[in-house]
């Protein structure tokens, strides 16, 4: 069975938006990580819901002050939004 193309457009309904941001977002952690095993890499990933909680993945230590320096700017942007 083959899977038909998707449209790239924003998906109206909030549930099934949810629910498929939820399935990439997994899909999107799990790829890094797997990326960092395989490959050896360093790999950092943020990710911000459509309300702003943040996601977010590092293959090492080296990274954990990494998003922190970003969270004031977008903390920032989301206030005034």
């Amino acid at each position: 069975m083959v899977r038909g193309k998707i449209q790239m457009r924003r998906i109206e309904n909030a549930s099934s938006r949810q629910v498929t941001f939820s399935k990439r977002r997994n899909g999107l952690l799990k790829k890094a990580r797997e990326l960092s095993v395989l490959c050896d890499a360093e790999v950092a990933v943020i990710i911000f819901s459509q309300n702003g909680k943040l996601y977010e993945f590092a293959s090492t230590d080296k990274w954990v002050s990494f998003p922190f320096s970003f969270l004031d700017y977008f903390d920032f942007v989301f206030d005034d939004a």
